[in-house]
């Protein structure tokens, strides 16, 4: 794949999570193999702007490390045309044309992990790291996923959707889930907008700032007990990673957890016996499959100590590449963070041409791109 060594990384981006996709970049960036790969750093402001972080390629092609605090938001304003005869970056202000082998979009929560980016590299006609739209869409709505379980037999939590623009009744909630329950954001991740109701008027508070990032609002029974990832990876035969247990420093596992206090715990390989692991790998690529995934993803697990047993919390297509993430999981399992990073990039060249053939799409003729890239 030597011709294919231009690798945009995506981050940044409009979402609550636009900082942890920063952290999460500069992970990604520093395991990518540069004897192999050219990053081009794509940074996407809060305001929705794309920039081409110039300066940080520049410090990483002298050997510098990206700042593990993450990456910055700076540089050229660019475009990603969605044109698929382009098939690369067009610089706005010299007109300077990069071209784009694979793209690694790192961008947590709405508008770049639900399947809006990955729809703009279909139309671009360019190979992308990660699930592809429907996969992407599936697994960052929470009442979709939710669904996709129920539908497909996974066992999980008893849950309730809401929309922003219904009465919700409190009391028959509660009464059917029992208390506490969990309020969350249906499209939003690292536990943003996430809240723990005990009665009537924190749960409609807990709505009230559900729906403040979300016109829907996901609450579910809280189940009590040991909370378990696995790592997944593939979309034909499925590489499952080892399990990690998180033991969260506060009530449940907090945004504040995940990425600032680092309060909680995570134990890898997690204490649990072979015939659970094996369990969990099962139900895990169930729950990968529901969800129509073919790429990577994080499925989280909670414990249910009174009946049920292992019930499949959510899964996650776009992980964290953070010590509390997918990293250490695959790590623990053999493979090293750079090689996972290489198998996602071929996985994505592979899939990009497999999803061309199917479709029966006349492929774009790219001479003019190339020789604009060429003259540049």
């Amino acid at each position: 794949m030597s011709h294919r060594e231009h690798v945009a990384i995506c981050y940044g981006g409009r979402s609550a999570e636009h900082d942890v996709s920063r952290v999460t970049a500069s992970a990604v960036v520093n395991a990518l193999d540069k004897t192999r790969f050219t990053p081009i750093l794509l940074a996407i402001g809060t305001d929705g702007r794309w920039l081409r972080n110039v300066a940080a390629e520049h410090k990483l092609s002298h050997g510098a490390q990206a700042p593990e605090s993450g990456l910055l938001i700076e540089g050229r304003r660019v475009v990603l045309p969605a044109d698929p005869t382009l098939g690369g970056l067009l610089d706005l202000d010299t007109g300077e044309w990069t071209p784009i082998d694979v793209v690694i979009p790192m961008l947590h929560g709405p508008l770049g992990e639900d399947g809006t980016a990955q729809g703009l590299c279909e139309l671009a006609d360019l190979a992308y790291a990660g699930c592809s739209v429907v996969g992407s869409a599936v697994g960052s709505d929470k009442i979709m996923m939710k669904r996709a379980f129920r539908d497909a037999g996974v066992p999980t939590a008893r849950w309730i959707e809401l929309r922003d623009d219904e009465s919700a009744d409190a009391d028959a909630i509660l009464a059917q889930l029992g208390t506490p329950v969990f309020v969350k954001p249906s499209n939003m991740g690292s536990s943003v907008g996430v809240s723990r109701a005990r009665d009537e008027s924190e749960l409609i508070e807990a709505l009230a700032l559900a729906f403040r990032y979300d016109r829907w609002a996901l609450v579910e029974e809280a189940i009590e007990g040991r909370e378990i990832e696995i790592g997944v990876l593939g979309d034909g035969e499925l590489l499952l990673s080892t399990a990690g247990e998180i033991r969260p420093g506060s009530d449940f596992y907090t945004y504040e957890d995940k990425y600032e206090d680092q309060a909680a715990e995570l134990l890898i390989p997690a204490p649990i016996s072979d015939a659970e692991l094996d369990e969990l790998r099962r139900l895990a690529a169930q729950a990968y499959r529901a969800c129509r995934c073919d790429g990577m993803a994080r499925v989280d697990f909670f414990y249910d100590q009174n009946v049920r047993g292992w019930l499949v919390n959510e899964i996650n297509t776009i992980p964290g590449f953070t010590p509390f993430s997918m990293f250490p999981l695959f790590a623990a399992s053999g493979l090293a963070y750079s090689a996972l990073i290489e198998r996602l990039i071929d996985d994505a060249v592979r899939r990009h041409a497999d999803r061309s053939s199917k479709a029966g799409q006349q492929r774009p003729d790219r001479s003019a791109a190339q020789e604009l890239a060429s003259n540049g």
